[in-house]
């Protein structure tokens, strides 16, 4: 896809623009608008096109602004656009392509114009230019209908109503995008929109009935993934009986508006990159988790949300709660098959973290799943590529996994999992592991690159909080991973020790001195020992509960057992060293029976044979471990500027000027 910038610096001089951006009044009946919308051509997928676009028809914007309240034409536009609607259905089922084509075209139009409109005015002076028309001499102030709710309302019943065919695609993602825009208001305010018109008429009025058949439409779109058809599917094409007047019309302008530039060409090839993604599933998924982040109103709670929270599966024949009327069902089948192909963007594993967080419904059916591996492996793969990754992406990949070991279930059975040729973990050859250990060496590898790179607190805790859940449950440990855990404890200890020399060296170095202030190195001491014991407890917790299964970790523990010494008589660690300083000293004991120089078979029989002779009473019981994901208090300030940050960046969403976008704060990566 291309354009020409030498035709496309003609648009702000075509008739037609001028005439529409101008001071004369143009009626809702006027032919002028079956010349406007008469032109063909491939809608831009990509900011570069767009970004010419726009620089191109910028100054035929300015002029609609300014001319608008004086001439209503933007009214007039809608209500064209509006009225090529109203067949849209019909023409959909007898493959009538000229209503489409043009309310598309008219769409298209309107689209452009309100992003320049809500990048420059307040939504007070937009709703202000959505009432102004020509009032004749003698007539008096009537109340206007409320273009915009009737417009706002067209949009979603254009996406829930019209099938989906290769000629109704376009138009069906112009209508996404248009709402993505209307709500765009956002990415031009500093703070969290918590009070805004269009959100109004999104949860009230007109718009709320179509609230569950809206959500359940956004995820099906996402769901089906449908490809953009070839070029010039949607193209309205000439009959063999010459189509009519209004074909002959539209024919007719030919030299006209958009003939001067046609991005792609009506019969250009589609690059690489377009064949391979959905443009509506993107846009339909950004606007869901748009739709879904809208703050509550003060009296009624976000439609969306709650329809998000609520909807069940097809096979659920439970009946639905009074509470919700926006619930629906939807086939989790196929919702699940498309999350664990879709997990390597962003909003793919923001929407399955709402889902897992607050619909319960999704969270018992990807739970009970015997193919938890096609879920589990994508978000492994987004944690172990870290480094490529934007930290928002990590962060929703690992609290995934951590709502996910809350489930005892889920636990015990990704140990009984087992996968081969793990291409993509690169430090090591993994010909055949189980999920659970997989999944221990890599939040292990998040950790370390933490510690080294990022050194963020929260990242650690969740980590931790997500190994903790799954100790009690370790099963059958591949010995790598059993290494890794002790090694993991290996480099905590070594950093307790230079924190510790860090702060005694500073102690005696003050003695000297009183000018300078002591670095906080007791904080830090204190972050580190509560690294440090939860490690601790992870050790302890799979010894107690489930030792007889996991030789492999014992093993690690003996062959690193001096690692412990300097922490059995620290007041911090020794009611939780107590286990873990028995199982060492009672299999160092029968390794010392056996005699020396054994081989590595040898010592896995002993420690086998030892699990079933150490008596378990021996061992201290401590609570279990179990931790929770807790939603902050304020989700929206770190969940709206994220989606809107993803917004932003889309490939098919508009080109936005980043020197107007004042929310657009978040690294996207």
């Amino acid at each position: 896809m291309g354009a020409n910038s030498s035709s496309i610096s003609e648009l702000p001089e075509n008739e037609y623009l001028k005439k529409l951006s101008g001071a004369e009044p143009i009626s809702e009946n006027d032919p002028f608008w079956n010349q406007l919308l008469s032109f063909s051509f491939t809608t831009p997928t990509n900011s570069a096109d767009l970004k010419l676009l726009e620089e191109a028809t910028i100054s035929v914007c300015k002029s609609l602004v300014e001319k608008n309240p004086r001439t209503g034409n933007l009214g007039s536009l809608i209500k064209v656009f509006l009225s090529r609607t109203k067949e849209l259905k019909i023409s959909a089922e007898c493959q009538n392509h000229l209503f489409i084509w043009q309310a598309h075209n008219a769409l298209f139009i309107i689209c452009c114009l309100l992003k320049v409109f809500i990048s420059q005015m307040s939504e007070e002076e937009l709703q202000l230019h959505f009432t102004y028309e020509e009032k004749g001499p003698g007539s008096y102030g009537t109340e206007c209908e409320d273009l915009i709710e009737e417009l706002l309302c067209c949009l979603i019943q254009l996406i829930v109503e019209i099938p989906l065919l290769d000629i109704t695609y376009s138009i069906s993602l112009e209508a996404v995008t248009t709402l993505i825009v209307f709500l765009s208001c956002q990415l031009f305010h500093k703070e969290i929109l918590r009070e805004s018109i269009i959100h109004k008429y999104l949860m009230h009025g007109r718009c709320l009935p179509y609230t569950s058949r809206l959500v359940k439409t956004l995820l099906y779109n996402f769901i089906r993934q449908e490809r953009s058809p070839p070029p010039g599917s949607h193209v309205f094409q000439q009959q063999t009986d010459g189509g009519g007047l209004l074909y002959g019309i539209a024919s007719g302008v030919a030299t006209g508006l958009w003939t001067v530039f046609t991005l792609g060409g009506v019969g250009s090839k589609p690059t690489p990159q377009l064949e391979q993604c959905s443009p509506l599933a993107n846009q339909s998924l950004l606007l869901l988790l748009v739709l879904a982040n809208l703050t509550d109103a003060p009296d009624t709670p976000n439609p969306y949300r709650q329809a998000i929270m609520s909807f069940k599966n097809t096979q659920d024949s439970s009946a639905f709660s009074s509470s919700n009327p926006h619930a629906f069902q939807i086939n989790f089948n196929s919702l699940y098959t498309t999350l664990c192909e879709q997990q390597k963007s962003d909003q793919a594993t923001l929407l399955l973290y709402m889902l897992l967080h607050q619909n319960g419904n999704v969270r018992t059916y990807v739970l009970a799943r015997t193919d938890i591996e096609n879920l589990v492996l994508p978000i492994l793969e987004i944690l172990y590529h870290v480094e490529e990754r934007n930290s928002h992406h990590v962060y929703m990949a690992l609290i995934i996994l951590l709502i996910l070991t809350e489930d005892d279930g889920f636990n015990r059975s990704i140990h009984e999992v087992v996968l081969k040729n793990i291409t993509w973990y690169a430090e090591r050859v993994l010909t055949e592991i189980s999920l659970g250990s997989l999944l221990i060496l890599v939040v292990i590898r998040t950790i370390q690159y933490n510690m080294t790179r990022t050194r963020d607190k929260y990242l650690h805790t969740n980590c931790l909080a997500a190994l903790a859940n799954m100790s009690a449950q370790f099963r059958s440990l591949h010995q790598y991973a059993a290494q890794r855990i002790i090694s993991l404890f290996s480099l905590l200890s070594k950093k307790h020790n230079k924190v510790l020399e860090q702060a005694t060296q500073s102690l005696r170095g003050s003695l000297g001195s009183n000018d300078s202030p002591l670095p906080d190195y007791a904080q830090d001491l204190n972050v580190i020992e509560e690294v440090i014991r939860m490690m601790l407890e992870i050790i302890n917790s799979c010894l107690a509960n489930s030792l007889h299964h996991n030789p492999n970790l014992v093993y690690a523990l003996l062959y690193k057992r001096d690692l412990f010494e300097q922490f059995r008589t620290h007041p911090s660690f020794q009611d939780i060293m107590q286990n873990i300083d028995l199982v060492i000293s009672f299999f160092s004991s029968r390794l010392e029976q056996a005699g020396a120089e054994l081989s590595v078979e040898r010592v896995l029989e002993i420690i086998k044979q030892g699990a079933v002779a150490l008596p378990k009473d021996r061992l201290r019981k401590f609570p279990e471990l179990k931790f929770k994901y807790v939603e902050e208090e304020q989700p929206e300030e770190f969940f709206i500027p994220y989606i809107w940050s993803l917004v932003y960046n889309s490939a098919v969403a508009l080109y936005w000027n980043p020197h107007d976008i004042q929310l657009f704060t978040m690294d996207s990566g």
